[in-house]
């Protein structure tokens, strides 16, 4: 490795870094891959919003240093984001994560580590090496809600075991960080049980934007099938696609024979590769879902267990299209009177709202037409004003 950055004199210096009045680093698991994970969406538009505030942002991934070859790095370059990659120092050493992590956190106001684990792994160091910064757990979602939730359903004691484990290791962040961001007002109060530091914990969710219906938004009449998003990271999309094909739709297509259902959704396993057929179509990986989504006339989102907010609940919301999930899958939303529409809860109820806000127009008109008060809260302005309370601009 480090021959390889010396032959390509990939060099560090510290004047090839921005930094301004106010620095925050940001640590996570992955270069946040924005098109294909809800989480790494939510950090990227959040990374935008301190950028617009002349905020510098320093993007470290918690990546063997052989795997920091990501092409959503330049990406963020591109935006203005200083971004830890391998390099050599003056002394012909390689500059490790944690030797950037040393060099930078005395010049940082916030370290912004996201996930638990990721909390866990590196706040000592930040701290260690800057005491006055202000260390923010970002837990994205309560793990150890999801976990329970998951064990719930299919009573699997290891399951039982790692929420436990989640638990501790969330409730110690907690205790550790100066501020804590829960991303629903459930996570927040199911936190609370736990938790009672409540004026520590802050709200951040999703962000999402309502994208005005223009003159090419398709009419009910012009749409057919139904469509699920999701990365199979991620265990709780897993099982909604596999409860999907072998629960729901055998009852839906009683009514509705001819509705295929179009599956989009990086990283897919074997498993879910088994449940392919002609009317369940993997579509895998999709850059751009505008057209996909405009197209289809009802998102489904049979989601049976986890946490926090669903990015993909939020994402068929922008586009105005409609959906049928369950209370799990609705959390944090707010759906009012749109509730007895969209969500269910069994497998029979679940089919039957799919059936009849895939055959009724007016139905499908109304709850189109809910979905820019559901996202008030969600956007933008909502967001940046929270996000500046805690870098204190």
């Amino acid at each position: 490795m480090k021959k390889k950055l010396k032959k390509n004199k990939v060099f560090f210096n510290e004047n090839d870094f921005k930094f301004s009045d106010k620095n925050v680093l940001i640590i996570d698991e992955i270069i946040p891959e924005f098109n294909k994970d809800s989480g790494s969406r939510r950090l990227t538009e959040i990374i935008k919003l301190l950028l617009k505030n002349k905020v510098s942002v320093f993007l470290v991934a918690d990546l063997k240093q052989y795997k920091y070859k990501s092409d959503y790095i330049q990406k963020f370059k591109d935006l203005g984001v200083n971004v830890y990659q391998p390099s050599i120092d003056s002394k012909g050493d390689l500059v490790t994560i944690e030797g950037f992590i040393k060099q930078m956190a005395p010049k940082m106001d916030v370290a912004w580590l996201h996930r638990p684990l990721i909390f866990d792994k590196y706040q000592a160091l930040v701290k260690k090496a800057n005491p006055k910064v202000k260390l923010v757990f970002d837990m994205v979602d309560f793990h150890y809600i999801r976990l329970l939730r998951e064990y719930e359903l299919n009573k699997d004691e290891a399951l039982k075991a790692e929420a436990e484990k989640f638990l501790k290791i969330e409730l110690q962040n907690c205790k550790n960080a100066d501020v804590v961001i829960a991303i629903s007002t459930t996570d927040k109060v199911l936190l609370k049980q736990h938790f009672n530091t409540d004026e520590k914990v802050v709200l951040i969710s999703n962000i999402h934007q309502y994208i005005d219906k223009s003159e090419d938004f398709n009419s009910f009449e012009n749409r057919k099938d139904l469509l699920f998003v999701g990365s199979f990271r991620h265990d709780p999309n897993t099982d909604a696609v596999k409860y999907l094909k072998q629960d729901v739709m055998p009852i839906v297509w009683q009514t509705l024979p001819e509705v295929t259902v179009n599956i989009i959704g990086s990283y897919i396993t074997d498993d879910i590769k088994d449940l392919a057929s002609s009317n369940f179509k993997l579509l895998g990986f999709v850059d751009d879902l505008n057209v996909v989504i405009n197209n289809s006339k009802l998102f489904v989102a049979p989601l049976r267990f986890g946490a926090g907010i669903k990015g993909k609940i939020g994402q068929s919301l922008e586009h105005s299209l409609p959906l049928v999930t369950t209370d799990v899958g609705a959390e944090g939303f707010d759906f009012g009177n749109q509730k007895q529409i969209m969500i269910a809860n069994n497998t029979e109820a679940i089919a039957q709202k799919v059936v009849d806000l895939y055959t009724n127009k007016v139905l499908w008109d109304e709850a189109s037409n809910s979905c820019k008060t559901l996202l008030e809260p969600f956007s933008l302005k909502v967001t940046e004003n929270q996000l500046l309370q805690i870098i204190n601009l």
